[in-house]
């Protein structure tokens, strides 16, 4: 007999019994918040209502035997009611109410008769107290245990949202059972059952090196080349993580050594990858192919040579085949000086790595600037000792499309510069790319008057600075566009950029005529442009400059431009130790400071 419903003559609402939830949908949110107060404010000191008083008059009538209701046979909707939602956003409490909010099993909030007391472990995490939780794990206590709603502790931080305690709460719940482990597999629990990633409890045991467990799962039938959705066996979980107990006892049990996941990676290149080296050392004694590629075409010795494993690398070198190392079309020369690993560049060389090896064009095509040598590498990372351990192996200087002289100079390092010029650089480098009249490593050097000096002195040619093609005549206008290499304007047409319109780009213009003074102590009689001209009349303060560019230049000077051009410019630096008297030797240097 369903319960009967009353109307309040008060407030003109209906109390609604506990099976009538249809009549909830027509009322709207303040109806029922208003309604849950007024049965709050009408409860008996027994906990009941006034209406839940006067269902109980209605249900027998004076003279008749008492009617037994049946009690509801279903449970209330699993759907959240607007006064559970404002009890939640207070806290618990539905205002002026003594009742509590709860949730079941499914997220679902309903209502208690009393306030409800949050348990301890409840109450630290939904302070985020994870020291607190910390506390209650040593003390023995159970943090995976569920309520009588289903919810462990786990849920109820997920619920509050505290990352801290979930973190210490799934570390509780992953802790091992070995006895359960033995019961289940000896009730013939699958031992192959995956989960939706494709992981096995065998990859799971081997993860964490549990030789106890790994030897009931495979004695319980566990598959030992299952492999997960990436195609990774758990003898590559081992190799992987460094689980060298486990990783022994799979080998025993006959797993595959040469196992390669999806992506082609073996389980010795992940070793070498994760720099686990005994098991690298124990993988190689038994037989692993050092030759197998991943599917980026690199070998264990590539990826050891670009993580800095010295020990590794050189367990590596006596197995690695130089004919894949070439087909790779990287040396892990390449490699070791990108991530500046100069041990075991030194260890490559020793071993006669070539150190002038270039990337396959597929490879350098994968950087902008299209580098290709080991010793790029090294100049572009401004590593000294590197470049000068490459160039004493016998590095060639001029292979790349940028010459790494232009990257010294761009980086200002001096030291480096030399160390090329020393070994051969070429001096007055271009760029094919990026064509100019003039040598690339004057214009990498025009924002630095001192490199610039530097450069001229050691022979730059300054010459080509002044061979315009337009002369004395009119000059087209400019439009200049950022180039990538450079962050200078560069001019669209012609083709060729000039001297001329290089400085007068409005990101050089302010440095013309310091830059034009330099270079006219480096040429003999020449002649400005009518571009030039035009910009240096622009500042007074280069007036200066060209009277000094006006011909005849000082004889003193075209006698010491003649001797420095017969003297050659291999021969520049060894200027001092002409027989020739040291104040001329300080000229011909353009010493003036002795």
């Amino acid at each position: 007999m369903a319960t009967k419903i009353t109307a309040t003559t008060n407030t003109q609402r209906e109390t609604i019994g506990h099976e009538e939830y249809s009549l909830y949908s027509s009322m709207s949110e303040d109806e029922l918040i208003q309604l849950a107060i007024e049965q709050s404010l009408t409860e008996d000191p027994s906990g009941q209502s006034a209406a839940q008083s006067h269902q109980k008059s209605v249900m027998t009538a004076p003279g008749e035997p008492p009617t037994l209701t049946r009690p509801c046979s279903h449970n209330p909707p699993h759907q959240i009611n607007p006064w559970h939602r404002l009890a939640a956003q207070t806290g618990g409490q539905v205002p002026g109410s003594s009742w509590g909010v709860r949730r079941r099993y499914d997220g679902s909030l309903f209502i208690t008769p009393q306030p409800v007391e949050l348990d301890p472990v409840v109450e630290a995490i939904k302070e985020g107290d994870e020291s607190a939780l910390l506390n209650m794990m040593k003390s023995g206590k159970n943090l995976s245990e569920p309520n009588k709603d289903g919810w462990i502790p786990l849920h109820e931080a997920a619920y509050y949202g505290q990352v801290g305690c979930l973190k210490v709460l799934q570390r509780a719940c992953e802790r091992k059972n070995i006895e359960a482990v033995r019961m289940l597999v000896q009730y013939n629990a699958d031992a192959n059952h995956r989960c939706n990633r494709g992981w096995t409890a065998l990859h799971e045991a081997v993860s964490r090196n549990d030789i106890e467990i790994i030897d009931i799962l495979i004695k319980g039938g566990a598959k030992i080349e299952s492999k997960n959705t990436y195609g990774i066996t758990s003898l590559f979980v081992a190799a992987e993580g460094g689980q060298l107990d486990a990783l022994r006892y799979l080998a025993k049990c006959g797993a595959d050594i040469n196992t390669q996941a999806s992506d082609s990676a073996s389980a010795l290149y992940e070793a070498c990858k994760n720099g686990h080296e005994k098991v690298v050392e124990f993988l190689l004694s038994q037989g692993a192919d050092a030759n197998k590629t991943n599917k980026d075409g690199l070998l264990p010795l590539h990826i050891a040579s670009k993580k800095g494993n010295y020990e590794i690398v050189k367990m590596l070198l006596p197995v690695t085949s130089r004919t894949r190392v070439k087909r790779s079309g990287i040396s892990p020369l390449h490699l070791a000086a990108e991530r500046n690993n100069n041990d075991i560049l030194e260890e490559l060389i020793e071993a006669g790595y070539d150190v002038n090896t270039t990337l396959s064009f597929e490879r350098a095509r994968l950087y902008e600037d299209r580098r290709s040598t080991v010793l790029y590498f090294a100049v572009i990372n401004n590593n000294i000792y590197a470049t000068e351990l490459l160039l004493q192996a016998g590095a060639n200087p001029n292979i790349d499309l940028i010459n790494p002289l232009l990257i010294s100079i761009r980086h200002g390092c001096l030291k480096t510069m030399k160390l090329l010029l020393d070994h051969g650089a070429n001096i007055d480098a271009y760029i094919s790319s990026h064509p100019t009249t003039f040598p690339a490593t004057i214009m990498f050097s025009m924002k630095y008057l001192s490199l610039l000096k530097f450069l001229m002195d050691l022979g730059c040619d300054a010459d080509s600075c002044f061979k315009c093609q337009y002369g004395n005549g009119p000059h087209p206008v400019l439009d200049h566009r950022r180039d990538r290499l450079d962050d200078t304007p560069v001019n669209k047409q012609p083709n060729i950029v000039q001297f001329c319109d290089m400085v007068s780009a409005p990101e050089m213009n302010r440095w013309a005529g310091p830059i034009i003074d330099v270079l006219l102590d480096y040429v003999g009689n020449v002649q400005l442009c009518a571009r030039l001209k035009e910009h240096i009349d622009s500042y007074e303060d280069w007036a200066v400059v060209k009277e000094k560019a006006e011909p005849p230049r000082p004889l003193a000077h075209l006698c010491r431009i003649k001797v420095r051009n017969v003297i050659g410019r291999n021969r520049i630096t060894l200027i001092d130790t002409l027989p020739l008297p040291g104040r001329l030797i300080r000229y011909l240097q353009y010493n003036y400071s002795q």
